[in-house]
């Protein structure tokens, strides 16, 4: 029974440090471009080749999401559909980055309608 007991109050402790240190933040890093700001996106309006390499970009993270979430698959999407989606929350969130538009994208298209917690 002293052994129990010890073993409990040595364990317990542990486990609170380690369930502290698993919900530690973890930085994101996002690899775009050097500007990745709502700024740069609504500048790019009028840049065709500009504005086609950040709608690929997107894509590109909503393909990266799929094969990491493989049983909440962001369905087949336009680039229309994309771009109208970080005009919009650019237009809401001017300070924003697109990058975070684009996670919104994936939040809500893959029927998460949430954002990825950890």
């Amino acid at each position: 029974m002293f052994r129990w007991k010890l073993m409990l109050h040595t364990a317990l402790p542990f486990a609170a440090l380690l369930a502290t240190n698993a919900g530690a933040a973890v930085p994101l890093k996002i690899l775009g471009f050097d500007d990745m700001s709502c700024r740069a996106w609504s500048a790019s309006k009028d840049d065709v080749e500009q504005r086609a390499l950040y709608v690929a970009w997107v894509r590109g993270v909503l393909s990266g999401h799929n094969y990491a979430n493989p049983s909440q698959q962001v369905s087949a999407i336009s680039s229309g559909t994309v771009e109208q989606h970080i005009n919009r929350y650019c237009t809401d969130k001017p300070l924003g980055q697109f990058s975070d538009a684009a996670f919104r994208l994936s939040d809500q298209f893959s029927g998460r309608n949430a954002a990825i917690t950890k």
